[in-house]
């Protein structure tokens, strides 16, 4: 074999790892987990334990590795909900779906029980009572992707709630059980409850394939549109106080924000019907979770100029 044939073939090589690593990413839903491991941290900071100094909490050992085995388990939980869903994606996401498949079943499987491993590990670290909470996680995850999935109100609240949970592990940490922080939760709940609804209608042909019983399927898509409508009054409740009982500085301003893009989505909910007016609305879904963790670091103006002077 000559040198160019060498050449040829080692980049041939370089390049199917490169997409394997993006493949993967793909899977793990890299753009997702960056975004938890930011909100963990910001609300670390503005929220959790607004009187340490930014370099305490960014130094801190024990946080990191609540980050770092989050990072792992809600990685792992990617996989195995991928391995779960590929007959659906082939017909809900069939370009996402190549790419996924760039890694094989047995691949993924080796990574998911690897990271699960590592995220138990790392939170043995921290304390033998964060070790169990990643472990139960864990088993709750691959329960929902395994049979809660095809039930419909179950379905709808347990991804609800396993969003949630990452952002529980470090409330605990910090034990700060102030009520403005579960008025926050609340919110945060509702938005994802919305979110798991505009999923299952954007989803519905993927779904009905694997004959899950989501709320769309089961209720009709009016139905459904009529329960969404219901979460979105539902979501302004914690505003309200948000805005007008507790102090949350220039965060209130994505409040307003959220408010506005509510009544926008509502809107443009009931003149939906088919699967790229659905993703319209997931896709603005997405953009108010994402301002939202940014507006985490607006709550307190004075926290957030102090942090920067003293770090």
């Amino acid at each position: 074999m000559d040198l160019l044939e060498i050449t040829k073939n080692n980049s041939k090589k370089k390049a199917a790892f490169w997409y394997k690593m993006l493949s993967m990413l793909s899977v793990v839903r890299g753009y997702n987990i960056f975004l938890i491991v930011l909100a963990q941290y910001l609300a670390s900071i503005f929220i959790f334990s607004p009187e340490k100094s930014l370099k305490i909490v960014l130094f801190d050992v024990q946080l990191y590795l609540i980050v770092l085995a989050t990072m792992c388990v809600v990685a792992a939980g990617y996989i195995i909900n991928n391995f779960y869903d590929s007959e659906t994606d082939r017909i809900n996401r069939p370009e996402k779906s190549k790419l996924d498949a760039l890694v094989n079943q047995k691949t993924k499987l080796k990574i998911y029980f690897l990271f699960n491993f590592l995220g138990v590990f790392f939170g043995l670290f921290v304390s033998f009572r964060a070790a169990l909470f990643y472990a139960v996680y864990i088993f709750l995850i691959w329960f929902y992707s395994h049979k809660l999935k095809k039930y419909p109100l179950v379905s709808m609240f347990s991804a609800a709630v396993l969003a949630l949970l990452p952002f529980f592990a470090v409330f605990v940490y910090y034990k700060n059980f102030s009520e403005v922080i579960f008025v926050h939760a609340s919110f945060l709940f509702f938005l994802l409850l919305i979110r798991e609804l505009v999923k299952d209608l954007e989803k519905i042909k993927g779904d009905v394939v694997q004959n899950y019983q989501t709320i769309p399927i089961k209720y009709g898509e009016y139905f459904t549109k009529m329960l969404l409508t219901l979460l979105v009054v539902l979501t302004l409740n914690p505003i309200y106080f948000l805005l007008n009982v507790y102090e949350v500085g220039g965060m209130r301003y994505y409040f307003y924000l959220s408010i506005a893009c509510l009544v926008l989505f509502t809107a443009m909910l009931w003149r939906s019907s088919s699967k790229k007016q659905y993703l319209r609305l997931h896709v603005l879904l997405k953009l108010l979770l994402l301002a939202g963790v940014f507006s985490l670091s607006l709550i307190d103006y004075s926290v957030l100029i102090s942090r920067i002077l003293n770090f």
